[in-house]
């Protein structure tokens, strides 16, 4: 029997979503007022979700104070109040689009969980507008 337990968590992050390799104009083309120069940010809301056996002893698939504590060290600590492109070293050769915004935090989540747990992160963007991974 498996159980999935989940964390929301919160994060505010500005970013540019932008090709170095590209024209300003392809780039406007492809991600219009996301390409602004001077950045714009987003309110992002995460839930992270662990899915496993329940431990016969403590009763929990995993202490939720752990998940917490991982995702506040991993996630809040290093995005929330930063820009993506100039402050996380992730970011740095990668646009920061929700997308790989989300693989980021699922790797660096993954590091830190038992790998015989399925790891899932939900990323939203924007109430209506949000990214799922599952590590595939």
């Amino acid at each position: 029997m498996k159980v999935t337990i989940s964390r929301k968590a919160h994060f505010n992050a500005a970013h540019r979503l932008y090709r170095k390799d590209w024209s300003l104009e392809k780039n406007d083309a492809v991600f219009g007022k996301c390409n602004n120069p001077n950045f714009h940010g987003h309110n992002y809301d995460l839930i992270v979700s662990v899915t496993g056996p329940i431990d016969p002893e403590t009763g929990f698939v995993m202490d939720v104070k752990f998940l917490a504590e991982i995702i506040k060290e991993e996630v809040e600590l290093q995005l929330d109040h930063k820009n993506l492109n100039l402050d996380v070293p992730e970011f740095q050769d990668l646009n920061p689009t929700a997308e790989n915004i989300a693989v980021v935090i699922w790797n660096k989540i993954r590091k830190r969980i038992q790998k015989t747990f399925e790891l899932e992160v939900v990323l939203y963007e924007t109430a209506r507008n949000f990214v799922t991974y599952k590590g595939e």
